[in-house]
């Protein structure tokens, strides 16, 4: 891991998203059904699944450091008709930055995603995944989501 003894704590935050492609006739019956599938809801799921990877990225990314984490917010909507947007935001106070965490948040709730309709349809397509934004460190990139 990279020594990061030396640099300051300060507040450190990240945007990322994942979209999840479904073919029409399911993007359709999901709409219908609120976004409900035989396993329950998918998007309160894919909350949980994202919050808790979040949590633990450190234990799946070999190299990242273990982080407080301050606060994890999602916004997961439809995009046009047939694609559903994660985004998921992570805060921290800590001398490194959360956007392996914030990755890891937006594509586990996408998986989960996948698993809650993959009985509807394997042609579901995700990706991509991309970081939106960081703030803090040494520079600031794109745009971060209002505070988790």
């Amino acid at each position: 891991m990279v020594d990061v003894s030396a640099k300051a704590i300060t507040a450190r935050a990240a945007t990322a998203e994942c979209r999840v492609k479904f073919p029409a006739a399911v993007a359709a019956q999901l709409r219908k059904s609120g976004l409900k599938s035989a396993k329950g809801g998918v998007v309160e799921t894919a909350i949980v699944a994202g919050t808790l990877a979040v949590k633990r990225t450190h234990e799946l990314i070999p190299f990242c450091h273990p982080l407080p984490i301050d606060g994890i917010g999602f916004a997961i909507d439809w995009r046009g008709e047939r694609e559903l947007e994660i985004v998921c935001t992570v805060n921290t106070m800590h001398r490194t930055g959360v956007e392996m965490e914030a990755l890891t948040g937006a594509t586990v709730a996408a998986l989960t995603v996948y698993d809650m309709c993959k009985a509807l349809s394997h042609a579901i397509v995700l990706g991509p995944a991309k970081l939106r934004g960081k703030r803090g460190g040494k520079r600031d990139f794109g745009a971060v989501a209002g505070t988790a």
